[in-house]
């Protein structure tokens, strides 16, 4: 009884597994990318008819969906590159978008939008020179996600307190002042930590070169 070849295994490389954290179309991304599709409506909302009700609303709806997509990605195990990316990138976008709009209607004095944006400009600067040395942008900081979280409260205040006049108004502008006095600070302190997070990772970079 003749015995039948085995099949013989295709020489070459095997194929490799998929990386997850290169995934693209999962639960967080989703509801991330609807989060930034919300950036020009809640922009519009504010400096086109004013219904700042409809704005805390968008702005409400985005804070619910970036909680969400950071516990949906723990639970169901879809972290992804894109995410890390995506996720604080549409939570600057919105601080930003609300820094001009505030500035444009006069909730906020030029000068604070100015100090704020300044700060993102900075860091912006330094991303060319991670790039120069072969990094991506450095992971958020927990006070930078601090700051945000008391920007994102006090934004709806400040609006509160600008449209609404009497008890009600004077009890929103302390809250107010409060909110922006700390995410402010906590802002810039952030700013103040990622340039020193780079430059230790440009020496790093350079001694290891060396």
């Amino acid at each position: 009884m003749q015995r039948q070849p085995s099949a013989r295994r295709p020489s070459g490389p095997r194929p490799q597994a998929a990386d997850p954290s290169d995934r693209l179309l999962t639960v967080p991304n989703v509801l991330s990318a609807l989060r930034l599709a919300g950036v020009p409506l809640f922009l519009w909302l504010l400096l086109g008819p004013h219904d700042d009700l409809l704005a805390v609303l968008v702005l409400a709806l985005s804070g619910l969906t970036d909680w969400l997509d950071g516990k949906l990605a723990r639970w169901l195990n879809q972290s992804s590159r894109l995410g890390a990316l995506l996720d604080p990138a549409v939570d600057r976008l919105y601080t930003l978008s609300t820094l001009l709009a505030f500035g444009v209607r006069e909730v906020l004095p030029w000068w604070v939008v100015a100090v704020l944006l300044g700060r993102d400009m900075v860091l912006l600067l330094a991303l060319p020179v991670l790039r120069h040395y072969g990094y991506g942008p450095l992971p958020v900081h927990y006070v930078g996600k601090a700051a945000t979280l008391c920007l994102l409260y006090a934004f709806p205040v400040l609006l509160l307190a600008h449209d609404v006049h009497g008890g009600v108004g004077a009890v929103a502008q302390a809250f107010a002042v409060a909110f922006t006095g700390w995410g402010g600070s906590l802002y810039l302190w952030s700013g103040i930590l990622y340039l020193l997070q780079v430059r230790l990772t440009v020496r790093a970079a350079r001694a290891a070169a060396a």
